[in-house]
């Protein structure tokens, strides 16, 4: 039964249900008031993603606010290279292809000092000879006649780019001038079959590369003396805070394995961050790569001399991922299944942790000789104790089979029963007798670590804190020196004229 009562809004149905209840009927909404609320909808999420994509960039800025000075330096070096579009006497000098010298800005301007060089030659030579060879090939066409000049213009562009097309995958070249020999191709396409057509060829080549040079100047200046950011420095940072990851990585896996009975506290252990440092190290290689190539193209700047040895940098990051591949099988020992018993975890225990700690401090040494780029007078030493320890867990390693009780004999024949009680025994000891074989193998990658960094204190010649002593030493020597002679000269002067 349904009845209508009257409500301060207006009408209101209600339906009478069998058991004395009564529920109001409210009516649709419109397709006007669904369209509104569906439009609410959707401009509520477009402002909460804009809000959070604007919190993400707010984030990134402070985290590195060398990023926004980079946006700020490329936003310059575009305003600066436009004045030859906008100002007249500039414009008239360069033409229509005053547009060149922006497009070059945008293209070349990169984050690091080595990069932005890398590609601003590339495309000064790339443009360069793709021009005077383009310019050579329209000469030769234009002197063999109308008929022949489309077939020279079709096989020597066919030619020329399948050539530098192939240079490519050579190795060494795509290392070094692959955006140059792209760069090659398109100019020397453009210009030879642009030619073909226009009169004033030279003219043309010429402003555009004058233009070009215009913009990979600015990109140059700009980049090395406003804020620089050298690929060099980078590379150098970043090897050695990825080897204090990796110590530190190496000290919170072995004390979480080692933590028996929860013994340590949550806020004893070690955080995930700081635990799970070694990926760093397993993933920056193509970041290094890249680096390294960039840093060689990079003037000398600070500690770093033009020729610096920044291949040697590459051989130190492969040695620390061979490190940290044995981290990381540490660290799937203490996520298995199958763990050893806690007494032979408690036999090891203070073996393993002095191996780490030793371990770890060689290593954070030798980070620290890359960063101050001084040879450490303590590395043989840190080294030598290392080695030590590593005897002292082999040896307790060959002791571990006498802590095995012997197997349980009830009948001679009872054979099987035996064999069972000493699988037991043996597989409580296999997971402690992997985690420690790791140790001792990260043990001796890490003295091809330090061979790595000796090389590289050679090569870029390291100095010692002992000769820094000298030499803050030697203006004080030279003072007791001169003091002296002044002495003897005054003593001879004195005797002459007794």
């Amino acid at each position: 039964m349904a009845h209508q009562e009257k409500a301060t809004s207006g009408v209101e149905w209600r339906i009478t249900l069998g058991d004395g209840s009564s529920k109001s009927l409210v009516p649709d909404a419109g397709p006007v008031s669904r369209i509104w609320i569906g439009l609410k909808g959707l401009i509520a999420g477009l402002v909460l993603k804009v809000w959070k994509f604007l919190k993400r960039a707010w984030d990134i800025g402070v985290d590195d606010p060398r990023k926004v000075i980079h946006c700020l330096k490329v936003g310059m070096a575009l305003t600066v290279v436009s004045l030859f579009y906008f100002m007249r006497p500039l414009y008239k000098s360069v033409g229509g292809n005053a547009m060149w010298a922006i497009m070059t800005v945008v293209v070349v301007f990169e984050n690091t000092v080595g990069a932005t060089i890398c590609k601003s030659l590339n495309r000064v030579f790339g443009t360069t000879l793709a021009g005077f060879l383009a310019f050579g090939v329209h000469w030769v066409a234009s002197q063999s006649g109308q008929e022949f000049e489309p077939l020279i213009t079709g096989a020597s562009v066919f030619l020329l780019a399948s050539t530098a097309t192939f240079s490519r995958f050579i190795p060494s070249v795509k290392a070094r001038f692959d955006y140059g020999a792209m760069i090659f191709i398109l100019t020397f396409s453009l210009v030879t079959v642009s030619g073909y057509r226009v009169d004033k060829l030279f003219d043309m080549a010429h402003q555009r590369i004058s233009t070009i040079i215009i913009g990979t100047s600015l990109c140059i200046l700009v980049t090395m003396f406003i804020c620089p950011i050298w690929a060099g420095e980078e590379l150098h940072i970043l090897i050695s805070c990825n080897m204090d990851k990796l110590a530190n990585s190496l000290d919170g896996c072995v004390d979480e394995h080692f933590n028996y009975n929860g013994e340590l506290k949550d806020r004893d252990k070690q955080p995930d961050k700081k635990l799970l440092g070694y990926k760093c190290v397993l993933s920056s290689k193509a970041t290094e790569e890249s680096m390294a190539k960039f840093a060689r193209w990079e003037p000398a700047h600070g500690r770093f001399n033009f020729k610096h040895p920044w291949q040697q940098y590459l051989k130190i990051g492969a040695s620390m991922r061979s490190c940290a591949c044995c981290v990381e099988a540490l660290k799937r020992c203490i996520d298995s299944e199958n763990q050893a018993s806690e007494f032979t975890k408690k036999h090891l225990s203070n073996i393993c942790l002095k191996v780490s700690s030793n371990s770890s401090s060689v290593m954070k040494e030798v980070a620290k000789t890359i960063k101050t780029m001084k040879r450490s007078p303590s590395i043989d030493f840190l080294v030598e104790e290392m080695r030590s320890t590593v005897q002292d867990l082999q040896n307790e390693l060959n002791f571990l089979p006498k802590l095995l009780s012997p197997p349980e004999v009830l009948h001679p024949e009872s054979k099987g029963t035996e064999e069972t009680t000493s699988t037991t025994h043996l597989l409580e000891v296999i997971p402690v007798v992997t985690f420690a074989s790791l140790m001792i193998e990260i043990s001796s990658r890490i003295q091809a670590i330090v061979e790595t960094v000796e090389e590289l204190a050679e090569l870029a010649e390291f100095k010692g804190e002992v000769q820094e002593k000298d030499k803050q030493n030697q203006p004080n020597t030279n003072r007791i020196v001169a003091s002296q002679l002044n002495d003897d000269q005054q003593t001879m002067k004195a005797l002459e004229r007794v």
